[in-house]
């Protein structure tokens, strides 16, 4: 002990050696942890000091000594910056649970200006320099400064403004001034954005913090998105809702909450502009989904005998026909062949509710969807699991054709459809003369077995209940 209370001044120096190594080299997992040391070490060194007769608060009284002159005016110089350090990093870790990591920009102005008033207060008390005066220097170097870097200071408090704020945060997808992207960083001056064509956008805080800010990525588990068709002032507005409704019904990735919907926004000379908006749960499905709407609004408008152009008009007596130029399975067919097929073909009409082909059931036809939507769900062991939905120029009953085999799914009418059934006699003739047309339905049909199989992968498990009983009945088993 005696060598300890003899040697203060050189057990604190040692003391803040201990510090810095274990700050850099010690492994702690835990921000709260390595303050928690940290501070502890510094309530050590402040002890240290204060016995070896050394106040931060008055110059050092070691006249005689003039190495301990020194060292004690060094160690009361640290002591300021000790606690400086110290008190920003508890600041920064109330700041980091309050805030997030977001909050980074702001835990370095507020430690600037900590260190500012440390060394102000260090000047002052350790090395009793005229404060006042130097005071009063620094706020005209500071005006001067401030003139100087008056777009600079703009950004760096309006990044402050930002962070504590939080309008956008980093990861989120936003759109500032016209500027869409992924959030990268939140710097002293500036937001660094990724953009879609996968270039950086750097938008200036000052900029941003004046701006209209859309966050894209809020609410998490709900975005937006819409697709505008523009269709001939003579078409019944109401033919047009009908066809935009049946092809929100046709994508299951829409939420049925809030409900999707179709308006008319804007009726021109010419032209009306329709726009179809839902919502979806994740935000990278975005672009597919509205590509998935388009080209499902582009059926159904057809399928509902409804052009685009202004001259078009799509005759009834031809609907059958236009229709088999969008069969995938039948595109190897000439135009001489789908003009046969569809002489053959039978329309049908169903009921929104009703069902088109059952689970199990051998179809004596293969069946084309004219208009409307139809689910196919399969069976998961408790119920029905909804694998897909279909539009117009889809077919249902390839596996009867194929093989005769029964159906996997029940195909069931979610709105008011009609469709064309084609004689399987005559399906089959097709197929031996056009082998691509057996390859596009054996295709079709190992796709639809995957997304059936998929379906089922991705629905969730039921969580059984345990309990006393339970375990009792297993037991008896």
């Amino acid at each position: 002990m005696s060598l300890i209370y003899s040697h203060l001044l050189s057990w604190s120096a040692l003391l803040l050696v201990i510090d810095t190594v274990l700050w850099h080299l010690a492994p702690f997992k835990h921000r709260v942890t390595r303050v928690g040391v940290r501070l502890a070490l510094f309530v050590m060194f402040s002890a240290l000091i204060i016995n070896a007769g050394v106040s931060p608060l008055q110059a050092p009284l070691f006249a005689d000594d003039r190495v301990a002159q020194l060292g004690a005016t060094a160690l009361g110089i640290l002591w300021w910056l000790y606690a400086a350090r110290v008190l920003t990093e508890v600041i920064g870790l109330v700041l980091m649970r309050r805030i997030g990591h977001s909050g980074r920009l702001l835990q370095d102005v507020i430690g600037a200006l900590v260190f500012l008033i440390a060394i102000v207060a260090a000047a002052g008390y350790v090395l009793e320099l005229p404060v006042k005066g130097l005071l009063a220097t620094s706020g005209v170097v500071a005006i001067v400064v401030g003139l100087a870097l008056q777009s600079t200071l703009s950004d760096v408090f309006s990044g402050i403004v930002l962070n504590t704020t939080k309008p956008y945060q980093v990861d989120d997808w936003i759109m500032i001034d016209g500027v869409e992207g992924k959030v990268l960083d939140i710097d002293w001056r500036a937001t660094h954005m990724l953009t879609s064509a996968g270039s950086t956008a750097v938008v200036p805080n000052s900029v941003a913090a004046k701006a209209k800010i859309v966050n894209l990525s809020r609410p998490n588990n709900m975005h937006g998105v819409s697709i505008s068709i523009q269709v001939p002032n003579h078409i019944r507005p109401r033919r047009v809702l009908d066809a935009l409704d049946r092809t929100l019904q046709g994508s299951s990735q829409l939420l049925l909450n809030p409900a999707p919907k179709a308006v008319l926004k804007e009726a021109g000379e010419t032209m009306s502009e329709y726009v179809a908006s839902g919502f979806i749960a994740e935000l990278g499905k975005k672009s597919e989904v509205r590509n998935q709407l388009f080209d499902l609004a582009h059926r159904h408008l057809e399928a509902a005998g409804i052009s685009r152009q202004l001259d078009g008009v799509i005759e009834p007596t031809t609907r059958a026909r236009a229709l088999l130029d969008e069969v995938k399975v039948f595109r190897s067919l000439s135009e001489d062949e789908r003009d046969q097929m569809a002489q053959s073909m039978v329309a049908q009409q169903y009921a929104a509710g009703q069902v088109v082909l059952e689970l199990g059931e051998v179809p004596d036809s293969l069946m084309v969807i004219a208009t409307g939507v139809v689910s196919a769900t399969v069976p998961d062991g408790t119920g029905q699991t909804e694998a897909g939905r279909m539009g117009p120029s889809e077919v249902m009953g390839e596996q009867s054709i194929l093989t005769d085999t029964p159906s996997q799914a029940t195909f069931t009418a979610l709105t008011s459809c009609i469709i064309y059934r084609i004689d399987k006699s005559l399906t089959r003739s097709c197929m031996e003369q056009r082998v691509e047309v057996g390859r596009a339905l054996n295709k079709l049909q190992a796709v639809r077995q995957q997304n059936s199989r998929l379906a089922l992968l991705a629905k969730p498990m039921p969580i059984k209940k345990g309990g006393f009983l339970s375990w009792l009945q297993k037991r008896q088993a």
